[in-house]
């Protein structure tokens, strides 16, 4: 019985010391912004602007630029989606706040501009979590960029805890 046991430990423990398997890297493991999160943030973004007067869209995309909700509030054109999601997207390409990278980068504006998908203005804010890039949140239809990224602010700031929370390492 005591061999039995020995045995087993002995067999067990070479396990371990086997080198890795050359397929280790074969699954990736992703942290990402979740819908309800993504659903949370836009809602809170859209009603940060509507307490300063503006009617605007908020879109929210995950670390590689997927769309994971998108809201539209009652008045804002229909085109604010479409550029709240190009911000949201530039955002994430830069991983740094759109408006800054537009202030950084004037040398490419133009060629970005011609990507699709992409849109070089002030208005996309990047959403991290315990030290992860999880995703970015664009907003459009107020009065100026700097309108918009600060409802995205102002709504990042009222999760915090939840978003800081949400990765679990």
């Amino acid at each position: 019985m005591k061999k039995t046991i020995i045995k087993k430990i002995i067999a067990s423990s070479m396990f371990a010391l086997l080198p890795m398997s050359p397929y280790a890297n074969d699954v990736v493991v992703d942290k990402s912004i979740g819908m309800e999160l993504a659903r949370d943030i836009a809602n809170e973004t859209i009603s940060a602007c509507r307490d300063d007067g503006f009617h605007v869209s908020a879109v929210v995309v995950d670390r590689f630029g997927l769309m994971r909700a998108a809201l539209r509030d009652d008045l804002a054109s229909r085109f604010t989606l479409e550029i709240a999601e190009r911000k949201a997207n530039m955002t994430v390409m830069a991983w740094t706040d759109s408006g800054a990278f537009k202030n950084a980068r004037s040398d490419i504006q133009q060629e970005l501009n011609h990507i699709q998908g992409l849109i070089v203005m002030e208005g996309g804010i990047r959403i991290t979590a315990g030290g992860y890039n999880i995703g970015a949140v664009g907003v459009s239809g107020a009065p100026g960029g700097d309108k918009d990224a600060a409802c995205a602010q102002t709504a990042l700031s009222k999760l915090s805890e939840r978003i800081e929370f949400a990765i679990d390492d």
